[in-house]
């Protein structure tokens, strides 16, 4: 059995990832990853679907036994990858998706250089723009603030194995996909 694909997706808020994934996801079996947090459950929130929710001590013993693929600490709330889920899917032949932030996905490389990093685009930084006032749920100051940390974010896609641009949700979903067989013949090449 062929062990799975770790793919790591990441993209600044309002690029529609969640969208894209959720989409790709009825068309492949992927096994999405579970993040722990050290921030408390919110409502509607369940262990192990959401989140694995630990305590800071708890936290710190996964990152002290090497139990954690990436980890950052965001506004005094850890949050990182276990190891021990990822590791499990992909044995079993499961291809494995981290949506994680930039920062993360450059710790998982170092660790895991046969991982897969998929960078999903706007557009345009204006098309962006449209799509966090359209949702209606931020004021025009936070819109700006997410706008100028995804310009920064933007950057940092040329260090990603691929880019897929979000326009057409279906067509980025092909492109999606594609880089999954595109990457998956590169891994059978190397055997």
């Amino acid at each position: 059995m062929d062990k799975g694909l770790l793919i790591v997706v990441s993209a600044p808020s309002g690029c529609g990832k969640g969208t894209l994934l959720e989409a790709a996801g009825k068309r492949h079996d992927f096994a999405l990853s579970v993040s722990a947090t050290t921030r408390a459950p919110r409502p509607g929130e369940q262990e192990g679907v959401s989140y694995y929710f630990k305590t800071r001590e708890q936290f710190e013993e996964l990152i002290a036994a090497d139990g954690l693929l990436e980890h950052a600490e965001y506004v005094g709330n850890y949050y990182g990858t276990p190891r021990e889920p990822v590791e499990r899917h992909l044995n079993e032949g499961r291809d494995v998706i981290l949506e994680i932030e930039v920062q993360g996905a450059m710790q998982v490389k170092k660790r895991c250089p046969e991982a897969v990093l998929v960078f999903i685009l706007p557009p345009s930084v204006e098309t962006l723009r449209h799509r966090l006032q359209k949702r209606g749920t931020e004021s025009a100051e936070v819109i700006e603030q997410r706008v100028k940390a995804a310009e920064t974010e933007l950057e940092m896609a040329r260090y990603y194995d691929y880019t897929v641009v979000n326009d057409d949700l279906d067509k980025a979903v092909d492109d999606f996909l594609g880089v999954i067989e595109a990457a998956r013949e590169k891994v059978r090449g190397r055997k």
